[in-house]
């Protein structure tokens, strides 16, 4: 029984090497197929940040504070973060009417803490009227720089545990190396 693709007379012929000396001999070469294009890079999905606490003033400067602090996070070594570039950025006042719709349909939040004394008392009273207001349980703290978070972030984020029932997440500015 011959076997398959050897012909009836056992010669092992190719027979697409047969059908490509041909089409040479004919003038016929097959173009070289056309590299396969790489497919299209999928877009780099946006995540939402909704972001309470930011002082009156021109949103888009505030929301600049915010994408700075992003971004030095981000060169600190919070890679979790994603590049500051990735973030939708939309400020929010706590009194709001849409807060507790929002607070039920997006997850990111961040409070921004200014740099003066009086903001971290704007800060506990936008946390409380959060928690008033049914807003969300889970923020981040966004502040222009603090070096340590002893003293007033971590007052604020013990109040806001203790009589808000809100977690505050601090971030290192200058993350610990793990080796």
């Amino acid at each position: 029984m011959p076997i398959a693709g050897t012909g009836s007379h056992g010669l092992g012929i190719d027979q697409a090497a047969g059908l490509r000396r041909w089409a040479e001999q004919q003038g016929l070469a097959a173009a070289p197929a056309p590299a396969a294009e790489p497919p299209p890079a999928a877009p780099t999905e946006r995540r939402t940040l909704m972001v309470v606490g930011l002082s009156s003033g021109p949103e888009r400067q505030q929301l600049e504070w915010v994408r700075q602090a992003l971004a030095r996070w981000y060169a600190n070594g919070h890679a979790w973060l994603g590049a500051p570039d990735h973030w939708r950025l939309v400020a929010l006042q706590a009194d709001s009417p849409h807060l507790h719709t929002l607070a039920c349909q997006q997850p990111r939040w961040g409070l921004w803490v200014d740099g003066d004394l009086d903001s971290f008392r704007r800060a506990y009273l936008c946390l409380r009227r959060l928690r008033e207001s049914g807003g969300p349980r889970r923020l981040l703290v966004l502040h222009p720089g603090f070096p340590s978070h002893a003293g007033l972030l971590d007052n604020l984020r013990q109040a806001a545990a203790r009589f808000l029932d809100i977690e505050l997440l601090l971030l290192a500015e200058q993350p610990v190396a793990t080796p």
